[in-house]
């Protein structure tokens, strides 16, 4: 029997504050020694009181609004009750029936995902398990937490992956949070049911399942499909589905028990009595928080593919990172702007395919936003301008970069420097042409007997007494006119 996943992801992200949520604490959840960054509100002292982190209501707004959603003109914290040992009040400051903001989407190609809502809460603190004996560390705990949660129009894992993988970027565009999910600043749910294709009209959806403990975009993908995969199994057999949270193993690749899924009523949600209502619909603070949000991801690919003509992967690799993205265009406003449009084009070429590939290979973990990376994006766009212009062959284009990238400099005074400039007199390429072929006999024979690797063996064979100085290109043509006689 055939089925169709139904998936909504709940995403919570830790935003990049100064201060915890609701007090003036570090907010430093990479402190590696334990309960440093507390005080008596974040371990909840009796007699302290919450104060709202204006910061962090701003970011999510700016989130919110990021993400075509819409901002309610009130809004309210409430308190959500359970026990659990890094809870330390007996109670989560969340938000519940009037959160930050509503009803909003995320284009994604031709699909559209429609997000229910992103609120604002206070993170737990951190347990570590040892054997016999747990410990707890409040380092985190009261760190602004920003949750959204997605309609569920997810229809495969890899469209949540490609969910999540877009959230982090337009997050980390906005500047709200670094959203690195191996340091659990951004964490991933994601709520699951399976429903027979013969159903889907009446809209009759299967018994829910959640998924914990997603801390990677890969464990989102195998999880969700190992999920689907384990529901369906279950159906198959005639058996029924158990509405439950359950826990990712990355390790063994499955979801494990761990606990009957509650319902919002077992939290017990009612309004915090210590905080006041939020009156957000003021024209004037929504719009100044318009005018900080950035051009975003999905603008950028447009842009890039409208205004230089970019491939697909080429716009990817600038999307995803940005700081390298900057750079490039960088380099193009320094080309020559009277430039006809197809040699413009051609040069705006090459200079991506020397950034993605021998500039990247430079940087390997480092960045262009280093203070000691040393090319400026003028020097950069006259050394594509100087291979252009057969001034340099690509072996020597390699090493000026190398030069450049360790020291700085105008590439054409290094260039000049290490004597790499190209030979491209004809006159002078054909007098050692002609030389190589008299000392290579064999080879021009083999040429004349239809082996093409004879003549790159010449090719060689020249380049090689050149110093790698003669105009490849050249070379060739000068190779083929001799050899055919023409």
């Amino acid at each position: 029997m055939a089925y169709q996943p139904t998936i909504g992801l709940e995403v919570h992200v830790e935003l990049k504050t100064k201060s915890k949520m609701f007090c003036s604490c570090l907010n430093d959840p990479n402190e590696h020694h334990p309960n440093v960054n507390i005080c008596q509100i974040c371990t909840a002292q009796p007699g302290s009181l919450p104060v709202i982190n204006k910061e962090a209501v701003r970011k999510t707004i700016k989130t919110g609004l990021a993400l075509n959603c819409q901002i309610p003109e009130n809004s309210q914290f409430d308190r959500k009750n359970y026990f659990y040992p890094d809870l330390p009040k007996g109670y989560q400051i969340s938000q519940y029936d009037k959160p930050l903001c509503i009803n909003g989407f995320l284009k994604m190609n031709r699909k559209t995902i429609r997000i229910r809502r992103v609120h604002l809460e206070e993170d737990t603190g951190r347990l570590i398990h040892e054997k016999g004996y747990s410990l707890v560390d409040f380092n985190r705990a009261g760190i602004p937490l920003m949750e959204l949660v997605t309609e569920p129009d997810i229809g495969s894992a890899k469209e949540a992956r490609k969910f999540a993988e877009e959230l982090q970027l337009i997050l980390r565009y906005l500047g709200v949070s670094d959203a690195d999910m191996e340091k659990g600043q951004m964490r991933v749910e994601a709520n699951i049911s399976l429903s027979q294709i013969s159903n889907l009209k009446s809209q009759v959806l299967g018994t829910k399942v959640e998924i914990k403990n997603l801390n990677s975009f890969r464990a989102v993908e195998r999880g969700i499909e190992y999920e689907i995969k384990r529901q369906a199994e279950i159906l198959e057999e005639g058996g029924k589905i158990i509405q439950e949270t359950r826990g990712w193993n990355d390790i063994k690749g499955i979801t494990v028990s761990q606990r009957e899924k509650e319902e919002a009523h077992d939290y017990r949600y009612f309004p915090e009595p210590d905080l006041p209502i939020l009156h957000l619909g003021v024209a004037d603070y929504l719009n100044e928080i318009k005018t900080e949000i950035p051009e975003l991801p999905q603008q950028r690919r447009e842009r890039l593919m409208r205004e230089y003509q970019l491939d697909e992967k080429s716009i990817e690799i600038f999307v995803f990172n940005k700081d390298l993205g900057e750079f490039f265009e960088k380099v193009v406003s320094e080309l020559e702007p009277h430039l006809p449009q197809e040699k413009l084009l051609k040069l705006i070429k090459l200079a991506t395919n020397y950034i993605i590939t021998d500039l990247q290979g430079l940087l390997q973990k480092a960045s262009i936003t280093d203070e000691d990376f040393l090319i400026t994006p003028e020097n950069f766009a006259e050394f594509i301008t100087l291979i252009d212009e057969g001034k340099i062959s690509s072996k020597g284009a390699k090493m000026v970069l190398e030069e450049m990238f360790k020291k700085g400099g105008d590439p054409s005074q290094i260039i000049e420097e290490k004597g790499l400039i190209q030979v491209t007199d004809e006159v002078e390429i054909e007098k050692v042409v002609k030389e190589i072929i008299s000392k290579n006999q064999k080879a021009v024979e083999d040429y004349k007997k239809g082996k093409e690797t004879a003549l790159q063996f010449l090719i060689g064979q020249v380049m090689a007494k050149t110093q790698g100085k003669a105009n490849p290109e050249i070379v060739r043509e000068n190779l083929i006119k001799i050899l055919t006689n023409k």
